[in-house]
């Protein structure tokens, strides 16, 4: 159900993109947005490894000097059927981790010291399959296509308000000021919306297959429950742009109605879960 969701997403997405096109800037405006969005987000795609990591000071690390950590990584790639990817310690004391890298064959996943010192080996593995759920499934290219698509829009958006859009003599059907206006708030906003849903269909996605990688539900329930309460206790400084990318949302506690979040809701993933394991 959550795959099908993602794609009427991205198609809701995309005729945001080419109804929005044709209204403001005709189909070589909306080109020329796409073309732009294009360079910007599928840059960031193929060296978002270098970048995500460089930006959270991320140290590699090997299988001697991080020998339980590598291990049972090593361990659930094989259960997954991946390339072995590089693993990452972060320097920060906030409960999380992310996997990152354009495709399986480059990937990387990175826990926090915090998360390290939270969680026992069980949820650690269940934390891990979920990063890797997240590999096999190829999100970060999933969620770069929305983010393209999303810029565009946006660009459209701001390429109506420098320069008042099409005429209304261009446009088909006429249309009147008011509704070009209109038109560039909400479309944003909408696309906004559209690519938070997207994420957080990935993440319920990422959820059942990293319980299948790792064997157990529970495990990775438990483990959202005290990462949950952890990113409340102690905030990760993190960028809104790679929000997304964490298992659990880092701005707990930051007021963010569930539309705008990255996440579900935690309590919804762990029932999800608990329904998996049977109980």
């Amino acid at each position: 159900m959550n795959q099908l969701k993602t794609v009427i997403l991205l198609a809701a997405l995309s005729g945001l993109l080419v109804v929005l096109g044709g209204y403001l800037g005709g189909k070589n405006g909306a080109t020329l947005a796409l073309v732009i969005a294009l360079v910007m987000n599928f840059g960031s795609y193929w060296f978002s490894d270098k970048i995500v990591l460089s930006m959270y000071h991320a140290q590699e690390v090997t299988e001697s000097e991080a020998p339980d950590l590598y291990n049972l990584i090593r361990e659930l790639t094989r259960n997954a059927g991946l390339p072995m990817p590089k693993v990452y310690i972060i320097p920060d004391e906030s409960p999380n981790a992310f996997a990152t890298g354009r495709n399986p064959e480059h990937a990387a996943v990175a826990v926090t010291e915090g998360i390290l010192r939270i969680l026992n080996r069980d949820e650690l593995a269940g934390v891990i399959g979920h990063e890797l759920g997240h590999v096999k499934n190829r999100d970060i290219l999933i969620q770069t296509v929305a983010a393209t698509i999303g810029a565009a829009i946006t660009y459209l958006a701001q390429f109506g308000f420098l320069f008042g859009g099409r005429s209304s003599d261009d446009r088909e059907g006429g249309g009147s000021f008011l509704g070009s206006l209109m038109m560039m708030i909400l479309a944003p906003l909408a696309a906004a919306v559209i690519q938070m849903a997207i994420s957080r269909s990935r993440e319920y996605i990422a959820d059942d297959t990293g319980a299948k990688i790792c064997g157990h539900p529970l495990w990775l329930a438990s483990a959202l429950g005290k990462l949950q309460k952890g990113v409340e206790r102690v905030p990760m400084q993190a960028e809104q742009a790679t929000a997304h990318m964490f298992i659990v949302s880092p701005f707990f506690g930051s007021g963010m109605s569930n539309l705008f979040s990255t996440h579900p809701p935690i309590e919804n993933r762990i029932e999800r879960l608990e329904k998996m394991a049977g109980y």
